[in-house]
């Protein structure tokens, strides 16, 4: 390659050679990682799904079995992963909501029906679960993920006294130390069970009360509501008693043994919502077929067992890999069981009665959120 001349003081010399240097340097790298990226012809599914809601150890298994690669990307709450859809979010082939939003998702005709000739394992999903999933029962549309249920975590070290109760919010001994999810059908379903009302209540005075006492009683005593960021807080000992799913905490703290012993999980004696997340390809989807491979592949019974131990889970959703379950990290540890999950309540696509809650949430409630 010619050396152009450069002209100057040798001092601007030597900052021209620099960055020339530099720009050769960065040029050579962008052209070798344009030309790996443009070898790599492998077919690719992206999947939108919660946060930490499938373990790198699946992901990277099912990319070896059938030579591809997964787009992965993330979501908070199912409002967020609906509001992205609706305002254009396209391009993701897999989502998996929760099941108000697959109804209110087959309702506006988002989702592909599902060929179950290609998926051969839904033989193994629970007709348990199957039973609370009148919106889908057969499948058409949606597969079953996961049945669970959010609940409280509390750091014992710091709170050694406790009830299992939704009323730990109302604390103000624990003020600036707590946070909830930030997930309206979540929080003010655990406002509403623990007032004695249903989940999915229509009644407009209910939603009212579960509204008042979630501004006057808990919202002065919380740090924010969080959906993404709380495990973490809670690992780094800012937050001490979290609302949120125990997969989220115990893998920031996994490596912290202390922690470990001095942290508990619960799902209240009130109970709270239920949810069951489901596994849906979208309407435009670019890659129905490998939809259909994934689909399949979660519902191996070891694969499904895999997952499940990997946040601690039971195995609801799958019926064979209950034989295959070790445990979180194989220590025949799940943070609640099949009983626990006796006491709560599906949350369910109630109609029209859902702009109450939006009104409730977005323009009281969610109101000076940070």
């Amino acid at each position: 390659m010619e050396e152009i001349p450069i002209s100057g003081t040798a001092s601007q010399k030597r900052q021209a050679r620099l960055c020339a240097k530099k720009l050769a340097i960065f040029s050579l790298a962008l052209i070798a990682l344009l030309v790996t990226s443009g070898c790599d012809n492998r077919e690719r599914l992206y999947i939108y799904n919660w946060t930490y809601y499938t373990p790198d150890s699946v992901i990277e298994k099912f990319e070896k079995e059938f030579n591809v690669r997964v787009i992965y990307d993330e979501f908070p709450s199912n409002e967020d992963m609906y509001a992205k859809l609706k305002s254009g979010g396209t391009g993701y082939d897999i989502v998996f909501p929760s099941a108000d939003y697959v109804s209110i998702m087959i309702k506006e005709e988002m989702l592909e029906k599902i060929d179950k000739t290609k998926i051969p394992n839904l033989v193994n999903v629970d007709p348990v679960v199957l039973k609370f999933t009148d919106y889908d029962s057969n499948m058409n549309y949606s597969v079953p993920y996961y049945f669970g249920a959010a609940g409280i975590v509390v750091n014992t070290a710091r709170v050694p006294n406790y009830e299992k109760s939704w009323s730990i919010f109302a604390r103000e001994d624990l003020r600036g130390r707590m946070t909830m999810l930030d997930d309206m059908r979540e929080v003010m379903g655990d406002a509403l069970v623990y007032l004695g009302y249903s989940v999915n209540t229509e009644n407009r005075a209910q939603i009212s009360e579960a509204k008042d006492l979630i501004n006057q009683k808990w919202k002065p005593n919380l740090v924010k509501f969080d959906a993404e960021s709380f495990g973490k807080g809670f690992a780094a000992g800012d937050f001490w008693v979290v609302q949120g799913y125990p997969e989220v905490v115990f893998e920031e703290i996994a490596e912290d043994s202390r922690m470990m012993a001095n942290t508990v999980f619960f799902i209240p004696e009130e109970g709270g919502p239920a949810y069951i997340d489901s596994m849906v390809i979208l309407k435009d989807a670019k890659n129905t077929d490998l939809a259909h491979k994934f689909i399949n592949f979660i519902h191996d019974p070891q694969i499904y067992a895999e997952f499940a131990d990997a946040f601690g889970f039971p195995a609801t959703a799958n019926v064979p890999a209950r034989q295959y379950t070790k445990g979180y990290m194989g220590e025949g540890m799940a943070w609640y069981t099949a009983e626990d999950l006796e006491k709560v309540e599906l949350k369910r696509d109630i109609g029209a009665a859902l702009d109450l809650y939006n009104d409730a949430w977005f323009n009281s409630i969610r109101v000076g959120n940070e």
